[in-house]
């Protein structure tokens, strides 16, 4: 499993290391990826151990079910030269859906109804000034509206932040594994041929619980939590 840790960036900095580290303010969640397996996708980061169902019950304080529901750009930075003329950000609406877990071991916050998630934007093309190019990167999935995830969050610095490149999975149709990966759309055996989760010895949730729903997820996570209890 790859790492290439980045230090964490708010938002109010310029959406060059928003993009680059996917920073937030207060109240905002932050992406990382869960997946590093598609081709182009980039290198994932790691803020916590998050591969397994016992890191996730460590480290987070509440485990989401979230679909993204709307997308709007949230700032822009302008690029001197290149064919781009600018970078731009793009926060997406969360809606909760469940919460498997809930820490009773730290304090934090009570999470909402909905979430605002700072995700990859896109590059605003110099030569007609509309066209936009979408970012990809390793940091964080995508996040397309449409499409459900599951994530593993943790309260710092005043914001939500999830654990780290194991800590958001595609949640179509309530089966791990199935929807947006990168900005692919997958089914459960297309992402189970990922080079990461298909590695020989990997241990991670998603592979564990692949194709499986709510249910699973829980039991997992129960039992996690007796035995770090």
């Amino acid at each position: 499993m790859r790492r290439n840790s980045l230090p964490a960036r708010a938002t109010s900095r310029p959406v060059v290391a928003a993009l680059a580290a996917v920073g937030a303010v207060a109240g905002v969640l932050v992406g990382w990826s869960g997946l590093d397996t598609v081709n182009g996708c980039g290198l994932a980061t790691e803020r916590h151990p998050s591969a397994t169902a016992a890191d996730w019950v460590r480290y987070a304080d509440v485990v989401v079910v979230g679909k993204a529901d709307r997308e709007r750009e949230s700032g822009r930075e302008e690029l001197a030269t290149g064919p781009y003329s600018h970078l731009l950000e793009r926060t997406v609406e969360l809606t909760t859906q469940d919460t498997p877990f809930i820490s009773r071991t730290r304090s934090h916050p009570t999470v909402g109804a909905t979430l605002d998630y700072v995700a990859p934007g896109w590059k605003l093309l110099r030569s007609d000034g509309e066209t936009r190019v979408a970012l990809l990167t390793g940091d964080a999935p995508r996040v397309v509206p449409g499409h459900t995830y599951i994530l593993a969050l943790r309260w710092e610095g005043e914001r939500w932040v999830a654990l780290g490149e194991g800590a958001v999975v595609p949640f179509d149709d309530q089966r791990i594994g199935r929807g947006e990966w990168c900005g692919q759309i997958l089914d459960t055996d297309g992402f189970a041929q990922g080079e990461r989760i298909g590695r020989a010895g990997d241990r991670s949730l998603e592979k564990t619980l692949i194709g499986q729903g709510v249910p699973a997820l829980k039991r997992e996570l129960d039992r996690a939590a007796q035995k770090a209890s």
